[in-house]
């Protein structure tokens, strides 16, 4: 929406916390994403606070995360002021992206690992592919976000020239997609508990799919929507928080037990 500068102070807007003679569409933009960022590291802070008190309680490694997540949200902090203070470099603004990312990588993770606390490592094949997985979509959401920032799409599009980056968030998206294909099928023939994660799978796929149109349509476009980029953009960090919830999941015990039998008969002195 081009408002990454219409707050052209930081942490203020125009010297004041609520601009109100100076709102616009652009302006309230950029307000509304200081303010929300202000509340997630109010909202980790919380966290961080509560998972100190109950760590007793608690699975050891939940402090320390929540720990990490506290700095990462404090260093995103100081990204998005230069953002602001430094006219929007490129460099600032594709690391802004990224450390957003594996915020919600971090996030997504851990709100799994607190619900699934008892529970036996899914197979290392497994986590190593998905972990493989959500490092391709970062990265393609790495290369479209530095084709923004460098206006190198519109420029693609509209002149004609600096199409190098265009080309390459087209072609890497292929080995990404097949990538992510290969870990599904594979999953669904591997049978037991990994094939029973098969919703995730199915939302996995259809967010794929919805990127590849959405990113067809932005292109088709001319990027004359912003609300396609926005899905585009929003879709990639919903595939990143897909795959972080499925990667941390675990079989509980008596998962591992049921499906590695591979007798039925001895279940059928085991009624109750």
């Amino acid at each position: 929406m081009e408002a990454g500068l219409a707050c052209p102070d930081w942490p203020l807007c125009y010297g004041s916390f609520l601009p109100g003679r100076h709102m616009n569409i652009q302006v309230f933009l950029e307000w509304f994403h200081r303010l929300d960022a202000f509340l997630i590291g109010i909202a980790l802070l919380v966290q961080f606070i509560f998972s100190f008190i109950k760590r007793n309680i608690l699975p050891k490694s939940i402090v320390w995360v929540n720990a990490l997540l506290l700095f990462l949200v404090g260093i995103q902090g100081g990204l998005g002021a230069l953002t602001v203070t430094q006219l929007l470099p490129p460099d600032v603004v594709t690391a802004h992206l990224i450390l957003a990312l594996s915020l919600v990588a971090i996030v997504s993770s851990l709100s799994q690992r607190l619900i699934q606390s008892d529970c036996k490592p899914a197979p290392p094949w497994w986590r190593i592919m998905g972990g493989i997985s959500i490092v391709l979509v970062i990265c393609q959401s790495l290369i479209g976000g530095k084709m923004a920032t460098t206006w190198a799409s519109r420029k693609c599009l509209v002149q004609g020239s600096s199409c190098h980056l265009l080309d390459i968030h087209r072609y890497f998206a292929i080995p990404v997609t097949t990538f992510i294909l290969a870990f599904i099928i594979i999953s669904l023939f591997a049978g037991g508990w990994v094939r029973s994660q098969w919703p995730f799978y199915i939302l996995i796929f259809s967010l794929i799919l919805l990127q590849i149109l959405l990113g067809l349509s932005t292109v088709h476009l001319g990027l004359s929507k912003p609300i396609v980029t926005i899905l585009h953009q929003l879709d990639g960090a919903l595939l990143v928080a897909t795959f972080s919830s499925l990667i941390a999941r675990r079989p509980y015990i008596s998962e591992e037990i049921f499906f590695g039998i591979k007798d039925k008969s001895f279940m059928e002195a085991c009624h109750g």
